[in-house]
């Protein structure tokens, strides 16, 4: 499985990157039904920074976000899984393909933290390479204003001095 696939269902839901149970059940290649009913019997294992469910208002969002229709006409809200939620999955799934389709998972979001470490330690490097230029800049400004408009000197008056 492609990890970029992987990496385009990956969701930020409530400050959180996580991916849906209908996309979870593709890739494992079973039915949406059969994994919530698995997660059910197994709630104690997905606590809320594990696995949550969206409200109403969030899938409406994420739909009108996504352009995409409602999976299969499902009548229940996702289950919006976190890293961890997934890689809980396989214990619960106990198939080797939820095993296989896991380890795929785990590495795209590993992928993912290091991409975005390496765009902060980019934009650092570019906000100081910014204030460089900055102060470099206005350096050169005042030079070619010094030039386009030097300060005069002040001059003695010529002439006779009033009152002596």
């Amino acid at each position: 499985m492609d990890l970029q696939i992987i990496q385009n269902k990956v969701f930020v839901i409530r400050g959180c990157k996580v991916m849906l149970d209908y996309d979870l059940a593709e890739m494992y290649k079973i039915e949406t039904k059969a994994l919530k009913q698995a997660v059910r019997r197994n709630m104690d294992r997905f606590p809320p920074d594990f696995m949550f469910e969206l409200t109403q208002k969030e899938y409406q969002v994420l739909r009108s976000q996504n352009v995409t229709s409602s999976p299969g006409g499902n009548r229940y809200l996702p289950f919006a899984f976190t890293e961890q939620g997934v890689a809980m999955l396989s214990s619960v799934l106990k198939s080797t393909k939820a095993l296989e389709v896991n380890i795929t998972i785990m590495r795209a979001f590993v992928r993912m933290r290091q991409n975005y470490l390496d765009s902060a330690e980019l934009r650092q490097r570019i906000e100081a390479i910014e204030l460089e230029m900055e102060t470099k800049f206005e350096d050169i400004h005042q030079a070619l204003q010094y030039l386009l408009d030097p300060p005069q000197p002040a001059r003695a008056t010529i002439g006779f001095k009033s009152g002596e």
